[in-house]
C-alpha cells in the first residue's frame, strides 16, 4: 500500500480519492502522527489503543457537544437535536435514554424480531428473483433497517416513505466540513421529522397504549431515578434511533456485498461454510466499518499517545484507521471471514456503545447470509457510488447482476 503525504492532512479539507479509499491515509497517519493535530487545534487518533483508551474513559473524555455544535451549527435545528440525542450526551441525561432504550433492546425482545426480519429479507429477494439486476442499496441494503426500526417503533407502514431522506440530511450535517446546503438540508430534514413525531406521539398518548408496546410508548412512559423525558428529549431521540437503526445498518448490508463481490474466494468460502456469517458480520464490520469518526472533548488535562491536551481539546477518533491497526489485526487489509481474534471497534466501547448492537448483528446476519444463497453467482454491474462522506462509509448505489 502506497502511502500519501499526511504532512498537511485536514479532515475540512480532504482530497476527492480519500472519500473512495481512505485507508492509505489512516496507514500513512498510523506511521508518521497518530495523534495528528489537525489545522482547527483538535487531534485526530487513529491507532487501536489510544482509540479505546478514550471510549473506557468517559468521565476523561466527555461527549457533550453543545460548544462544538453551537460553533458548528449556531441556534438552529440541527443544534437542537445534535445536543439533545443519546450518543452526543453524557450522564445524567445519557444514562436515563440509555436505560429506557437497553429494556426495549433485551436480547429476548431482539431475538423475537427475527421470524419477521427473515420474512422481510425473503419477501425482497422473492422480488428482486424475477429481476437480471438490480441495485443493491435501494432494493435491498437500505429497505431492511427502515422497516425493522419502523417497526419497533411502530411507525405506521405508509408514513415511512421519508424516513431515509430525512434520515441522510441529518446525519450528512455531521461531516466535518459543513456546506450551505448540507446545513439548510439538514435543518429542514429535523424539522419536518420533529413535526412528524410530535404528531405521532400525540396519536400514542390518545392511544393510552402500555410502556411496553413499543420504543416510542417506552420512551414516552418510561421513568429512571422518577424523571421522564422532556417532550424535546423524546422527540429528539425517537429521531436519533430512527437515524441509527438505519444509516449504519443500510451501510454495513451494502458494504459487506460489496467486499464478497470483490473477494470471490472469501464468497465461496461462506457458501461452503454458512455457519461462518456470524465471525464474517463481524469482519465486514472491521474491514469496512459503517461509521468511520468519532468526538469526544477533553474534561480534564490528559496524555493521550504520548502528547499532553488540556481541558477542552476536542478529539476525532478515527475507527476506521483503529479497526485496520497492524499491531492489533494479523494483515489488517486483508479480508478474512473468519477472522479470529477480531476485538473490533466498529460499535463503540464503553458507556456509548452501540445501544443496537444486537439489532444490527441479527439484521446484516439475515440479510448477507441469505442473500449469498440466493444469488450464489451475483457481480457488480458498474461502479458502485459512494455516498462522498468521510464519517459514514457506505455506498448510495450498487448497480448488481443477480445472475
Amino acid at each position: 500500500m502506497r502511502h500519501p503525504d499526511v504532512s498537511d492532512f485536514d479532515l475540512r479539507r480532504l482530497p476527492p480519492d480519500f472519500y473512495d479509499d481512505p485507508f492509505p491515509y489512516y496507514a500513512a497517519l498510523q506511521v508518521d502522527s497518530p495523534v495528528k493535530r489537525l489545522p482547527d487545534g483538535a487531534y485526530l487518533l487513529t491507532r487501536y489503543e489510544d482509540v479505546e483508551f478514550v471510549y473506557k474513559n468517559p468521565k476523561i473524555f466527555g461527549s457533550d457537544k453543545q460548544k462544538e455544535f453551537g460553533d458548528k451549527f449556531g441556534a438552529t435545528p440541527l443544534f437542537e437535536h445534535h445536543t439533545t440525542s443519546l450518543v452526543f450526551n453524557d450522564p445524567p441525561l445519557h444514562t436515563r435514554v440509555r436505560r429506557l432504550i437497553n429494556g426495549a433492546l433485551t436480547p429476548r425482545a431482539v431475538a423475537g424480531i427475527q421470524p419477521d426480519l427473515e420474512s422481510l429479507v425473503d419477501r425482497l429477494l422473492d422480488c428482486m428473483q424475477k429481476k437480471q439486476t438490480a441495485d443493491l442499496i435501494e432494493e435491498f441494503a437500505a429497505a431492511i433497517p427502515v422497516e425493522v426500526i419502523g417497526n419497533l417503533l411502530d411507525v405506521p407502514r405508509g408514513e415511512r416513505g421519508p424516513l431515509r431522506n430525512w434520515s441522510l440530511a441529518i446525519l450528512g450535517a455531521l461531516e466535518p466540513r459543513l456546506k450551505a446546503d448540507v446545513a439548510r438540508r439538514g435543518n429542514e430534514a429535523v424539522s419536518e421529522f420533529s413535526a412528524y413525531l410530535g404528531e405521532l406521539i400525540e396519536r400514542r398518548r390518545r392511544e393510552a397504549r402500555g410502556p411496553d408496546a413499543d420504543l416510542i410508548s417506552r420512551l414516552l412512559h418510561g421513568e429512571f431515578d422518577g424523571q421522564r423525558l422532556s417532550p424535546s428529549e423524546l422527540i429528539q431521540n425517537c429521531i436519533f434511533l430512527l437515524n441509527a437503526g438505519h444509516e449504519t445498518t443500510t451501510n454495513l448490508i451494502g458494504n459487506s456485498l460489496v467486499a464478497l463481490a470483490e473477494h470471490p474466494a472469501e464468497r465461496a468460502r461462506l457458501l461452503a461454510q454458512p455457519e461462518l456469517v456470524k465471525p464474517a458480520v463481524e469482519e465486514f464490520l472491521r474491514f469496512e466499518s459503517p461509521n468511520q469518526l468519532g468526538n469526544r472533548l477533553t474534561t480534564q488535562p490528559v496524555d493521550v499517545g504520548g502528547v499532553p491536551m488540556p481541558a477542552g481539546t476536542q478529539i476525532t477518533l478515527c475507527i476506521g484507521a483503529a479497526n485496520r491497526d497492524p499491531a492489533v489485526f494479523v494483515e489488517p487489509h486483508r479480508l478474512d471471514i473468519g477472522r479470529t481474534p477480531n476485538r473490533h471497534l466498529a460499535f463503540g466501547s464503553g458507556i456509548h456503545q452501540c445501544a443496537g448492537v444486537g439489532v444490527a448483528r441479527l439484521e446484516a446476519t439475515a440479510a448477507i447470509g441469505r442473500f449469498v444463497r440466493r444469488f450464489p453467482g451475483y457481480s457488480l454491474a458498474g461502479a458502485p457510488t459512494r455516498g462522498g462522506r468521510a464519517r459514514f462509509r457506505g455506498f448510495l448505489r450498487v448497480p448488481c447482476n443477480l445472475r
